[in-house]
């Protein structure tokens, strides 16, 4: 018989960071223990609210439901659990982390051993322009070749006018330059803004308008001069009819994968798989969990051998992070086998 409970954990930012939805301070996460014959396994469920489809009043008794219930076993959970993406990812980890022969390493590989590392992107917050400028300097310097930047909450002349400062001084062959919108853009203008920033070599755009308007994603993609990646447009969308309908219907270039806000591990698999077979590539992205949820993204990323820069480098900015051998170096995530880790909570 398997035992079970949850404890909710409060990160803390180690500086405000802004997004076009407002300032984070803190995240709130919520981790899964399970315990059976003296063994332990971990999960973070990695509800994000206000994006999150579970961020609902009834989230913590569903955990309590799930702890009451942990003996239906993973499969029959994960069906119940089809509204609670969060959820469902943390159980998948925690099931995994109890039948690992160390509770972390959920994926042996490679990666795991230490002898290859993930390329990723660094990652811009938004802010004023001193800030963002300061940001993008610090992330050349600490060798990344991809560079995200959020977009959507200044100026968009301004925000213009920082990609074009890293244009004029990197070609597109030095670095590759993403952008994400987070909804930002309104769809009567949108084509307008995207053919401005196709002018200055991006890689993509993410989510350039509201999710939900299908037909307006739908007209944009097949417009732009730039490839767009949907990204919040996947959230809520459970079953895999509908999820087929919204890649048929929209057709876009990518799409971005966040496993807390997707259905985890499989969730995020029936996407790839449909995507695939309308041609559109995708990339892994973590959604600011503690490194618990990170290594666990982490180590699944690696085995999908997908060779463009995932978005994976999020386990630094946070002051009560758990201590693990996940370590961000030369614009690559690896996986330091002489650190340990240390998970108190």
């Amino acid at each position: 018989m398997i035992k079970a409970y949850y404890h909710k954990y409060l990160l803390n930012f180690k500086q405000a960071s802004g997004t076009s939805r407002g300032v984070l301070r803190t995240k709130e996460t919520w981790f899964l223990i399970l315990e059976k014959e003296g063994k332990k396994g971990f999960g973070e469920c990695g509800l994000f609210r206000g994006l999150s489809a579970d961020d609902r009043p009834d989230y913590e008794e569903k955990l309590q439901w799930v702890c009451n219930n942990i003996n239906f076993g993973l499969e029959k959970l994960l069906i119940e659990l089809i509204e609670f993406p969060s959820i469902q990812f943390g159980l998948e980890q925690a099931f995994l982390s109890l039948e690992s022969k160390t509770p972390f390493e959920l994926f042996p590989s490679d990666f795991t051993k230490g002898k290859q590392q993930i390329s990723i992107n660094g990652l811009i917050w938004m802010g004023d322009k001193a800030f963002m400028q300061q940001q993008i300097k610090d992330k050349l310097q600490q060798g990344f070749t991809t560079i995200k930047m959020k977009i959507g909450a200044i100026d968009f002349n301004t925000e213009i006018e920082l990609l074009q400062s890293i244009r004029k001084e990197f070609s597109v062959k030095e670095i590759e330059l993403r952008v994400d919108a987070n909804g930002a853009f309104l769809p009567k203008n949108a084509l307008e803004k995207l053919q401005r920033l196709s002018e200055l070599e991006l890689h993509s755009i993410e989510q350039p308008i509201k999710q939900g308007q299908w037909q307006e994603m739908a007209s944009l993609c097949e417009k732009t001069p730039l490839p767009i990646a949907l990204d919040e447009e996947l959230i809520g969308v459970f079953s895999f009819e509908e999820k087929e309908k919204c890649i048929a219907t929209i057709q876009p270039e990518y799409i971005i994968l966040k496993p807390s806000l997707v259905g985890g591990f499989k969730g995020s698999s029936e996407w790839i798989q449909i995507a695939s077979n309308h041609n559109a590539g995708n990339w892994i992205t973590s959604a600011l969990e503690s490194n618990i949820g990170l290594n666990a993204i982490a180590q699944w990323t690696y085995t999908l051998n997908n060779p463009l820069p995932q978005g994976l480098g999020t386990g630094s900015l946070f002051t009560n992070n758990f201590e693990s051998p996940l370590e961000v170096s030369d614009g690559s995530l690896g996986y330091n086998v002489d650190r340990n880790w240390n998970f108190n909570i």
